[in-house]
């Protein structure tokens, strides 16, 4: 990437927290001594909502405005100057500068004063503020410079270098347009790549690079035009967007950027940090769950209904219907909390999959919006919704009226099970977290040395260890026999010494695996913390294990209902750009409500959710206490 001093990119500005200060002068400014040097006023021009651009502009009342937030820093006190129509959020984030500023440069020690535009007080702040600019008096309008002009994105348009010739390629943009022996020029507008072919020569890149050069000089082209360059195998997704096909699969391992925030997650999935999958058995890390002991309540979608199950049901889940969970638990000191998913069995009806989305969002209504709303796809449960049920059992068919008319109205067998169906029943978890149980096709080729198996025939269940199995997945079997069937009398079947009746019951003795199944690894964690969480916002946070739509207090209430929506888009664009999975679990978090498997990816402070207001007033109550953030 190609960065300009004053026109940074925001993902260069993001590593710098809370921001760039520009001093004036070379190294040699940077290096002398306080003593030596009179503390100097200066007036700061502050915008951006999650990254600040700093600059310094002459000390004068007209270089302030009424569309801008500004600093001044002066030996004993640092004000902040809020322009009528500057932004609530830049306000917000101009504080964090002033609290950097004061502990940088005035040991943590001098006061803060923030001066509103058009609110004059002689005796206060804003009287102090006027006199250093010589008074009080109008202040003009914004003028806008050239640094000010920002890059109009546009259809992306496709050159080839030759000899630093720029020559336009003509047709629809396509990956199967790039050679690997040649060098190209995308031009989107605010942003130009050069993307170089894995087999060009080393002058051929030089000349690209000028040739990028040139081309944004001779369009005349905003100072803050980017010029970023991608090797062929390693495209980012800004470049990759813009053609109508990138083959999935053709993508090089994700860079090694953001590793560290994902390596407990990586470990967890029983993955190597560079996305190798451990033969070693590795201890495994618990993700954060949720507190235990709480109140579950389910409901099995029957029509436009929702069915009550009874309390030795709960952990059973037919992949035919759809389940409504509703979790109550108490974390810490907090009021009570409420983890509310749909579960979407994979042959759901889809009238079934939009009643129980239906009935829950009218169940979070009446909880008042409270609730981590969740939607759960079979086969990608997260860990969360795993370790509530003890034991969890997806089984085969479905008991909803809508599913037994469709298997009916398409003239199929229904596989529904039942206590006196024959039944194999695969255990591969190995903690509270994973250990969902799967029914699977009861012949002998479903078997697997590293798990244990349930075989169901007749009024017998029969408990299968396999060589690799560990001792959890053992006693995990007995616990779903009991969960199954209470009383069973199992019957012992170590790998290697069934009976003849075991392998009836499968149809006969075929060959199996003896291989563990892969796992996905996490790509890529950008640089946020919470301090991004901005109230008047909705956020996406894309842990690649799930997607969580953060929903600010102040958010409008018509967006608020098109939550999950937002979510399902975005997960359409990353599973074509990013290889996600298009059944991931959606959450829906509203701010305040932020359960422990989200606060995990920041440093969390909980006590930020308690301060009320808009972004500006609850920076000013955290930063001053909020006596201040009432005045």
């Amino acid at each position: 990437h190609r960065e300009l001093q004053g026109h940074e990119s925001d993902k260069f500005l993001s590593y710098f927290k809370p921001c760039i200060i520009p001093l004036e002068g070379g190294i040699a400014t940077g290096f002398k001594k306080p003593e030596e040097e009179e503390f100097e006023k200066r007036l700061y021009v502050c915008r951006g909502k999650r990254v600040v651009r700093l600059k310094q502009v002459p000390f004068a009342r007209s270089s302030l405005n009424h569309d801008d937030v500004f600093i001044l820093d002066t030996q004993n006190k640092i004000y902040q100057f809020n322009g009528a129509n500057s932004n609530i959020q830049e306000r917000a984030k101009a504080l964090e500068v002033i609290q950097f500023l004061k502990e940088k440069y005035h040991d943590g020690t001098c006061d803060v004063a923030i001066v509103d535009d058009g609110k004059l007080d002689t005796e206060s702040d804003s009287g102090e503020f006027w006199v250093l600019f010589g008074g009080f008096a109008p202040i003009g309008k914004k003028v806008h410079n050239e640094d000010d002009l920002i890059p109009e994105t546009y259809p992306a348009k496709l050159y080839s270098i030759t000899d630093g010739e720029v020559k336009i390629v003509e047709g629809e943009l396509s990956k199967g347009l790039l050679e690997n022996n040649k060098c190209y020029l995308l031009d989107c507008g605010a942003e130009v790549f050069v993307w170089v072919g894995r087999v060009t020569q080393v002058e051929d890149r030089k000349a690209a690079s000028q040739a990028a050069e040139d081309f944004v000089g001779s369009q005349q082209r905003p100072k803050a035009t980017r010029i970023t360059r991608v090797i062929q195998g390693y495209e980012t997704n800004s470049f990759k967007a813009n053609f109508d096909s990138w083959p999935a699969g053709s993508t090089a391992p994700g860079g090694e950027e953001g590793r560290g925030k994902v390596a407990a997650l990586l470990k967890q999935q029983g993955v190597g940090i560079k996305g190798m999958i451990k033969s070693a058995p590795v201890i495994e890390e618990v993700p954060p769950l949720l507190e235990g002991s709480g109140k579950m309540e389910v409901w099995c979608i029957n029509g436009s209904a929702k069915t009550p199950l009874q309390k030795e049901d709960v952990g059973k889940f037919y992949s035919g219907d759809c389940y409504i969970v509703l979790y109550t638990y108490h974390s810490g000191e907090r009021k009570e909390d409420y983890f509310l998913c749909c579960w979407i069995g994979k042959d759901s009806i889809e009238d079934d999959q939009k009643m129980a989305a239906r009935l829950a969002n009218t169940m979070c209504n009446s909880l008042k919006g409270r609730p981590i709303q969740g939607r759960v796809f079979e086969g990608k449960e997260p860990p969360q919704f795993i370790a509530l049920f003890q034991p969890m059992v997806v089984l085969k068919g479905g008991l909803s009226t809508g599913y037994k008319k469709s298997i009916a109205d398409k003239g199929l067998t229904d596989e529904t099970y039942t206590a006196e169906s024959v039944a194999l029943i695969q255990i591969s978890g190995t903690a509270v977290h994973n250990n969902k149980t799967l029914q699977v096709d009861a012949v002998a080729t479903s078997l697997n040395s590293t798990d244990c198996f349930l075989l169901q025939s007749g009024s017998s269940i029969f408990t299968w260890h396999g060589n690799q199995s560990t001792y959890e997945q053992q006693q995990l079997a007995a616990k779903v026999a009991e969960f199954l069937k209470p009383g069973v009398v199992l019957k012992y079947a170590k790998e290697g010494t069934e009976s003849n009746a075991f392998w009836s019951a499968l149809g006969g003795k075929q060959s199996y695996t003896s291989k563990k199944a892969s796992t996905e690894t996490v790509e890529e964690v950008y640089n946020f913390s919470q301090d991004d969480l901005l109230t008047e916002d909705i956020l996406i946070l894309d842990t690649h294990a799930e997607v969580f739509v953060w929903v600010g207090q102040s958010v409008d209430t018509k967006e608020k209902q098109n939550v999950f929506e937002i979510g399902q888009k975005y997960i359409g664009l990353a599973a074509s750009l990013d290889g996600l999975s298009p059944n991931v679990p959606l959450y829906k978090v509203s701010e305040g409500n932020e359960p422990c498997f989200f606060t995990t990816f920041f440093s969390w402070d909980s006590t930020r959710a308690t301060v009320q207001g808009n972004s500006f007033q609850k920076k000013v109550a955290l930063l001053f206490g909020a006596s201040h953030a009432v005045e």
